[in-house]
Formats: C-alpha cells, structure tokens, sequence
C-alpha cells in the first residue's frame, strides 16, 4: 500500500456499561469512578466516566484494522485526555499520517477521538511499523 502525508481513516463505536465492565475486569482497573453511580456521583463528574484506556484503544482498532492495517507494528503512542466520556457515549477515533519516515519504514499519526458532540476527547501521535511499506 501507499501512504501519503494526510491519509485518514476512524472507526465509531458507542461505549457501554457492559464494555466498561468487560474492560475493568480485564484491565484490573476497578476505580469506582467508572462502576458506581453513587460513588461517581460525589465527583466532579456527577456520573461514571469511561476509563481513558478504553477510549484510547478505539485509536488501536483504526491503526490495526484500517490504516496501516494488518500486520502493524505499535511502537509507541502519546496520549492527552481531554474530556471526559460517560457510558452510552459514541466515540470516533481518527487516525492521519502526519509525517513518513522512509529511511525507517515507519509512519507518525496525529491520532484523535471525538464525542458525537464534536469534543476531542483524546488526542495525541502514534508511530507504527506498517507490514507493507510504500510510499
């Protein structure tokens, strides 16, 4: 495949309680502001928010699936959390090479997740080893 500075591609998918729960268990992380109504609602945040890494993974699903796709190499990624993201919300993640590093074959993304209100909630850059190099 080719790649050009300013190629993008995302993926959408809506967070549930169940994906929050499945994620806690998995991850370890039992923080109750992101399983208990009552304990979130003493926050800042007045409800359970979704944990961040969560979030974040939707930016792996685009970089493995759709742009580089299969066979990509993570090799590091930056993250800034934003806003917060509450169960039932719909997340885009939006994956752009922003620079080529052909001596490497390696590829810099801007990475970003948004709220179905248009809100960056996560931003960050990615930098992947594609299994198929061109440019």
């Amino acid at each position: 495949m080719k790649y050009f500075v300013g190629q993008k591609e995302s993926v959408t998918k809506q967070i549930t309680e169940a994906d929050v729960k499945t994620f806690a268990s998995i991850s370890g992380d039992m923080n109750p502001v992101h399983l208990s109504s009552e304990f979130a609602q003493k926050t800042i945040f007045r409800k359970p928010i979704v944990h961040g890494m969560l979030c974040a993974s939707l930016i792996s699903s685009v970089l493995a699936n759709k742009l580089p796709g299969n066979g990509t190499i993570y090799l590091g990624q930056d993250l800034r959390f934003l806003a917060p993201v509450f169960h039932g919300d719909v997340l885009t993640a939006v994956v752009e090479i922003a620079e080529i590093l052909p001596e490497k074959k390696h590829l810099i993304f801007e990475t970003y997740v948004v709220n179905s209100k248009g809100v960056k909630v996560i931003k960050g850059t990615a930098r992947v080893k594609p299994s198929n190099f061109e440019t």
